[in-house]
């Protein structure tokens, strides 16, 4: 930690002082580029992020470092906007970029690069400068690659963010293996931790993200070239994010990224929070009033339940600068989740209301979610706010996106949900809390007893609402197993197993009755399974699990149930002793 504060503060104070005043320079040499991306990272993260711009924009034709920040910085932007000017903009650096690190990279023949990658070969007697600049080269195709599959909806865009993706991870490898081969250079160089630092971060954030896609994908990768392997992957992380090196805070984003959103998502909910804390405490010190490092606290008091407090630092991180107005939409989204925990559904409509308003991100997600909330609150509450539900639930088809010609699975399912509004006589949905569950809130609302008690209460209202309806509807049974699997994802949390247990068996008994949600039926094995394995039967949760995997095809959020499958069984391989 006092090495990383160390390193940043040599150059915050001095780059702060002298950006306005900076003499002309004709030449900028690896340690004069590596000094100056220190000193734009420091603005960057004290939220200046135009200074930062401007210390890197009049070397990025000229030096590899300041391409690849500038660009950085712009394809941060980007992503964040969604704007077709700023994709434009970024796309253009990016592009700028590769060719300023191109003209620093050893010319090699393709026969060459080909037996090095194949025998693990490290390029011979490379210089510092061409080691680095493969290293920045593989960074900036990367991001190339992510903002492709953003720009071009299409196929043939899909195919070739995959190729630069690939070409990115083997140029990585090769880095690599230029590292192991000149370890004695370090005790004499004093750029070659910033390329370890690099590497460690390139390798490890692959093997990491690799690591949770589910085995047959996975399987898939590795006859292609592809590794993940988790726990190399966050030890490679660890030592970028524990030496003083420049992409330090990019390790250590990566990291806080899969504790604290990854793991939650896409697994069992349960994000290693102590070391998130451990990573995210040096730089709280030394950039106290950075959003970045407000927001990740806010995260982090949200994973443990106290939506209070998160509520208080969302709202300063948005205070905090007013220069990228997409970082509030951030702190928006995490607000109207926080209130929906909190059953505070007028706050919660503000905030998604406000999204589905200023952000690009996924409206379908926006206005569908708005339009849920809505639904919790009175009839009086809902006149006030001028809207109409059923308009709004009609709309959310229109608004979703496609990438590679495909729909984004959350918004497919917001699809499929509100179609039951496009009717002239629209059934209303009896709790839209689905949404909620998908992504894992129940689990943040399970961390608070008080709360899960209200969440159970409001569940078992719908549940009275279905059983005293003189008229079902057509989704009757569909809404009457929703119910049950949410009831019993609040009494396992309250240690009401049996009573959780009886509700998931409702639902799987209900299988060959259910229309419409036939997603309802896997995800309830997955959670009987979890049930089992915190009673201990090990056996009998693997069982519920596989049944799920196996046996099930073609529902809505699939995908989503298949990385939290994957994440479920990696932790029961985990703790089954081999026989």
């Amino acid at each position: 930690d006092f090495g990383i504060i160390s390193s940043l503060l040599v150059f915050q104070k001095d780059f702060e002082e002298a950006f306005d005043s900076s003499p002309v320079q004709t030449k900028v040499d690896l340690v004069t580029a590596l000094e100056d991306c220190y000193g734009a990272l420091s603005l960057f993260l004290n939220n200046k992020f135009s200074e930062a711009l401007g210390i890197l924009r009049p070397w990025r034709n000229e030096s590899m470092y300041h391409a690849m920040g500038y660009s950085s910085i712009l394809v941060m932007q980007a992503a964040m906007t969604f704007e077709p000017r700023d994709m434009h903009a970024a796309m253009t650096a990016l592009n700028e970029a590769l060719q300023t690190c191109q003209r620093f990279r050893r010319r090699t023949t393709l026969t060459k690069s080909i037996s090095n990658l194949l025998y693990k070969q490290a390029e011979e007697n490379l210089t510092e400068v061409e080691m680095h600049a493969d290293l920045c080269y593989a960074e900036v195709l990367l991001q190339n690659a992510a903002l492709t599959f953003l720009e071009d909806e299409s196929l043939i865009g899909f195919i070739r963010g995959g190729i630069r993706i690939r070409s990115s991870y083997q140029i990585f490898k090769q880095c690599q293996a230029i590292l192991n081969s000149n370890q004695d250079l370090a005790k004499e160089s004093e750029t070659l931790v910033h390329f370890a630092g690099g590497v460690h971060m390139g390798i490890g954030s692959f093997n990491l993200m690799l690591s949770l896609l589910p085995s047959k994908v996975l399987r898939l990768l590795e006859f292609i070239g592809f590794s993940g392997n988790r726990e190399l992957g966050l030890s490679y992380l660890r030592q970028g994010a524990a030496s003083s090196n420049l992409r330090a805070i990019l390790s250590t984003i990566t990291l806080l990224m899969y504790h604290l959103y990854v793991t939650v998502i896409l697994g069992s909910g349960d994000g290693n929070l102590a070391e998130a804390e451990l990573l995210l405490d040096p730089y709280i010190k030394l950039f106290p009033n950075g959003c970045l490092m407000i927001f990740y606290t806010a995260r982090i008091a949200a994973l443990k339940g106290d939506f209070e407090l998160s509520q208080q630092m969302f709202l300063e991180c948005i205070t905090a600068q007013q220069e990228w107005h997409q970082i509030h939409h951030l702190c928006y989204w995490e607000l109207m989740w926080s209130y929906c925990f909190l059953q505070d559904w007028k706050e919660a409509y503000r905030y998604a209301d406000l999204l589905s308003k200023e952000s690009k991100w996924s409206q379908a997600i926006y206005v569908f979610q708005k339009a849920s909330v809505l639904c919790m609150m009175s009839e009086e509450e809902q006149k006030d706010t001028g809207e109409n539900v059923i308009e709004l639930f009609r709309q959310v088809e229109g608004l979703r996106l496609k990438f590679a010609g495909k729909s984004v699975p959350s918004e497919k399912f917001a699809v499929r949900k509100a179609r039951r509004y496009n009717a002239p006589n629209p059934v209303k949905l009896v709790i839209p809390l689905e949404m909620m569950y998908m992504w894992n809130g129940f689990h943040l609302v399970g961390k608070r007893p008080d709360l899960t008690v209200n969440f159970l209460v409001t569940i078992e209202k719908a549940e009275e609402q279905l059983r005293n309806d003189p008229k079902p509807s057509e989704y009757h049974t569909d809404d009457r197993c929703l119910v049950q699997m949410l009831k019993g994802v609040c009494l396992k949390h309250l240690g009401r197993l049996q009573q959780a247990e009886k509700c998931y068996a409702e639902v799987i008994s209900s299988e060959k009755n259910i229309k419409y949600d036939h997603y309802l039926v896997p995800f309830t094995l997955y959670e009987l399974g979890l049930l089992c394995k915190q009673q201990g039967d090990t056996e009998k949760a693997i069982a519920h699990i596989e049944n799920a995997k196996l046996n099930y095809k073609g529902y809505s959020m699939e995908s989503r149930l298949n990385f939290r499958i994957h994440a479920a069984q990696s932790a029961l391989a985990a703790t089954t002793p081999l026989s």
